[in-house]
This record gives C-alpha cells, structure tokens and sequence, in this order.
C-alpha cells in the first residue's frame, strides 16, 4: 500500500514574485532527498503521484514540486513581459536551496525537465543527475522563432487560451476530460489525481483550473532561453526518455552523446504523456539515477 505523501510549502522570494511554493515529500521524512521532480506545463506535482509513491516505498525520499501558476503553489503568475523559462528555473533553485539540497537527481516531465536542465547548468556542483522525461528541447531555428515573437500564435499558445477554465465540480471535470483529446491514453488514478490538484475551490462553489489558460500560454510562448547550451554547462550523467511520437525533445544522438555522459532513448508507442503510458521506464531511469 502506497503511503500519502506531505504536504509543505517553501517560501520564496525572488525577481518573480514573493509566496510559497507548495511540495510533496514522498517516502522516509529522515533521509536526505533523492530525487526532486518538476511536472509539465499545466500540470502539478500530485498528477505524478502513481510514477512517485512505488519509489518511495522502495526507500527513496522524493520530492515533486508545484511550480510557479500551477497546484497549490501560492506565488504570483505575471505573464507581462515574460519571455523565458528561466524564472521557473529560479524558483527550483529556490527550493533546493530552502532545502539545503545537494547531489540529488533533478528530474521532470516536458517543461519540468527542460527546468531541470536549467538549474544543472547554472549549479552543476549541486545536481547528481538528470532525469528528462520527453523534455521541450527545441531545435535551433524554433528558438530564433521564439526569441522574435513567432510563438505567440502558435496552435499550443492559442489552444491553451481557449481551454475551458471553471466546472461546477472536480467531478464534472473528471467526466469532461475522461477518455477525451490529451487525456485519452491517461489511467484513471492519474487522471483523478491531476483534477484534485489542477483545480481550485471558488466561492460560487465551482472550481477553476490553478493553472489559468493564460499562464499556461505563456509558457507555451515563453523560450529565449538556451537548453543547448545549457547541456553544454551541465557536467553530471542526464538520461533522457524520448516519446516515439510527437516528441517535443529534437536532442538525438550524436555529438551530444558522443562521450556516454547523455543518454537517448525513444520508448516505443508512446506521445508526449510518456509518464502516463510508461511509468515503469520513468521509474527504472529514476531507480538508476538514484543509485549512482
């Protein structure tokens, strides 16, 4: 039986807004942290709560993290003038210094691996591995279109705009999204996870999604930032999982795995949602990591 996970809040203070950032700790609360993982964008941390709590009971202390806009997380979600990635990044660095952190696995999910990423290269002292489940790593000419404006009207940002944000309960949204467009490869205790976090309690008595359409398109907007070179600053072992089919992850071997320090795999039959139709791939990379 897998054990609850704890629920704390970090404070955090820094260019991006003052607040909390909301965490669960899974696993043996005495044992230093080994793996600390970021979830995709428009998720939360309790969406990954079935990959997470096996790993746990095996001994493994984790902690997954409500990122700024997202869950439970009590921070401020400015989209003006917002152009990167790098402030999440912040935030993440944040917490492990909170923490008093060192040498544990930075893992994540999409945008959360790509954070990751961020956060090895500018401490590479302090990360012991990297984890990257289908992370956003761009090619070199969609980063020059981002930097220039040319995601604003891009079919994520836009869809994302026009995402239904209130339901008259988290059980009608269960039913809105059961089996339906992202969704359909979901398990249902994956699915019922990502709806008790992902939607927040109003005062009319409906609930609205934590992390509002506009914030999500923003981060679907938002990418002057550099994951390549930020591989080239990381120094420790990255294990990267490419979804087979619409990969949002354009790194593949060759010189970037020239040297046996990065590894690629492709996990045949799965999209983007790779966690949820792979979560025993997810867990063995993890498992590895965590070991070294």
């Amino acid at each position: 039986m897998q054990a609850e996970p704890r629920q704390t809040f970090i404070a955090i203070d820094n260019a991006q807004g003052a607040g909390e950032a909301a965490v669960l700790d899974f696993g043996p609360a005495g044992r230093p942290v080994d793996i600390v993982f970021s979830h995709a964008n428009g998720f939360n941390a309790l969406t990954y709560r079935t990959v997470l709590a096996p790993l746990a009971d095996e001994g493994l202390r984790i902690l997954a993290i409500d990122q700024r806009g997202s869950g439970l997380s009590r921070l401020p979600a400015e989209t003006e003038g917002r152009t990167s990635w790098m402030g999440i990044a912040d935030d993440l660095l944040a917490v492990l210094t909170a923490l008093e952190i060192e040498n544990a696995v930075l893992a994540g999910h999409s945008m959360g691996g790509t954070v990751s990423l961020f956060v090895a290269a500018r401490e590479p002292g302090r990360v012991k591995a990297l984890g990257l489940f289908d992370p956003v790593i761009p090619t070199i000419e969609m980063l020059e279109r981002a930097r220039t404006g040319g995601l604003t009207h891009s079919l994520l940002t836009q869809g994302a705009l026009r995402r239904r944000n209130l339901f008259p309960s988290r059980a009608a949204a269960l039913e809105a999204y059961r089996g339906r467009g992202a969704f359909k490869t979901w398990p249902e205790a994956m699915l019922a996870d990502y709806v008790e976090a992902g939607l927040r309690d109003r005062d009319d008595g409906q609930v609205e999604l934590a992390c509002s359409p506009a914030w999500e398109a923003s981060n679907f907007s938002s990418h002057a930032h550099d994951p390549w070179a930020a591989f080239a600053e990381s120094r420790c072992p990255i294990r990267i999982l490419k979804a087979e089919n619409g990969s949002t992850c354009s790194a593949a071997e060759g010189p970037l795995t020239a040297d046996g320090r990065i590894r690629i795999e492709t996990v045949s039959g799965t999209s983007h949602f790779l966690p949820m139709e792979a979560p025993d791939r997810v867990q063995a990379v993890l498992r590895d990591l965590a070991a070294l």
